[in-house]
């Protein structure tokens, strides 16, 4: 499908990252702080059977031409459900039921099963970026309009880019998201001090049964990964899924094993290893770095120690993370372990589009209310971290 709103550029829908260069996507995507928007971890979603017409996204990803140079783009996806996207609009799918309007299928933009910041449209440096973004948003909504698409909706957008947006009439929704900062620690113990001592002998405590238990966890970034690693990252991710999220298995063998070639400099990964086998880990955390920004991904273990999920998903990435000079790591979903464990609860925003004026009336009408719940239980969160007063408002400020 091509639109051409003006003579100057070309709009063109695109169903596989294969069919867009690499260069010219990765000019756009890479001087971003997210590595999430870059084109192998998005072709390899494609390519790995993960992200597909079978799994219920349908790639369709928007580029702007001006001849044949790539200036702007985004990854799309036609949804027909709405699971692995971490931000459950249920209830808006519920109540588009009750009111006679098909809800499915609408057109994401998003990094699949991905929850984390930094979603926006990729425009070149130089290029008008008002311009482009209004060309865009006319493309989308000549698309939907088009082929009866309920609505348009972003997930984990860019905080600036989120601003944008509502100018061009999306409605924010906001949510939260378990962030830590590193607020200038010179080493782990200095990141401790911030705790009240109730929670500092905890953290101390988790951290003595791992190395009790006679493990060690290794850092492993990059080419110092062996090869034999990247399948065995899926057996890990597997194993959770199946024991506590049924149903959440979104990624495939292949996909970890495509991450060697060409996507490994961005991996970390956090083995547990036996004091007497230094060769087969027993659990491990995968976690995704770029530039100062770490992102925990997935974890698991083939056998039960305590604490071992808290130092290999927490403690020793923050660790690494204080060593390397990364300023925000973001461990994944979910929360509960998350918060007394020194990651404040952080804003973030989805933006959202119905093309049925009575439902974009009522997500209008409500949504300031919604949000302002949600902040409600944000600010109660942070309230109750586990750190000595001086340090709650250092450590839960952007």
């Amino acid at each position: 499908m091509v639109h051409q709103p003006q003579t100057d550029y070309s709009v063109n829908w695109v169903n596989r990252m294969a069919d867009i260069p690499q260069a010219a996507w990765d000019a756009l995507a890479q001087p971003l702080k997210t590595p999430f928007l870059e084109w192998d971890w998005l072709n390899n979603l494609e390519t790995s059977g993960s992200a597909t017409s079978k799994t219920g996204w349908l790639p369709h990803h928007l580029t702007i031409w001006r001849n044949r140079e790539l200036i702007a783009a985004a990854p799309f996806y036609i949804k027909g459900h709405s699971y692995g996207e971490f931000v459950f609009d249920h209830q808006w799918a519920d109540l588009s039921h009750r009111l006679g309007v098909r809800y499915y299928p609408k057109l994401l933009g998003m990094t699949p099963f991905t929850p984390a910041g930094g979603y926006r449209f990729l425009i070149a440096p130089g290029e008008d970026e008002d311009e482009l973004t209004e060309i865009m948003v006319s493309a989308i909504d000549h698309f939907c309009g088009n082929n009866r698409i309920s609505g348009c909706h972003f997930l984990f957008v860019d905080p600036e880019w989120r601003q944008v947006m509502e100018r061009h009439g999306f409605t924010s929704w906001l949510h939260h998201s378990y962030i830590w900062q590193n607020k200038g620690f010179s080493s782990f113990d200095d990141y401790l001090s911030i705790f009240n001592a109730n929670q500092r002998r905890n953290i101390k405590r988790e951290r003595k049964a791992v190395t009790k238990a006679g493990l060690c966890l290794v850092p492993l970034v990059g080419d110092d990964i062996p090869k034999s690693l990247f399948p065995l990252i899926y057996n890990f991710y597997s194993s959770t899924c199946d024991k506590f999220f049924w149903g959440s298995k979104y990624l495939t063998r292949q996909f970890f094993e495509q991450l060697y070639p060409d996507y490994r400099h961005r991996v970390v990964l956090v083995a547990a290893y036996r004091d007497d086998d230094d060769r087969h880990p027993v659990g491990m955390s995968f976690c995704i770095n770029k530039g100062d920004q770490l992102y925990g991904r997935y974890w698991g273990c083939f056998e039960e120690y305590d604490c071992l999920h808290f130092d290999a998903c927490y403690y020793t990435p923050i660790e690494w993370a204080i060593a390397n000079g990364v300023k925000m790591f973001d461990p994944g979903a979910g929360g509960r372990h998350k918060r007394r464990r020194g990651f404040p609860a952080t804003p973030n925003h989805s933006l959202h589009r119905f093309y049925n004026q009575r439902l974009m009336q009522i997500l209008r009408h409500y949504i300031g209310e919604v949000n302002e719940m949600e902040q409600e239980e944000i600010d109660a969160i942070n309230n109750d971290l586990p750190f000595t007063k001086r340090d709650i408002q250092f450590l839960v400020q952007d």
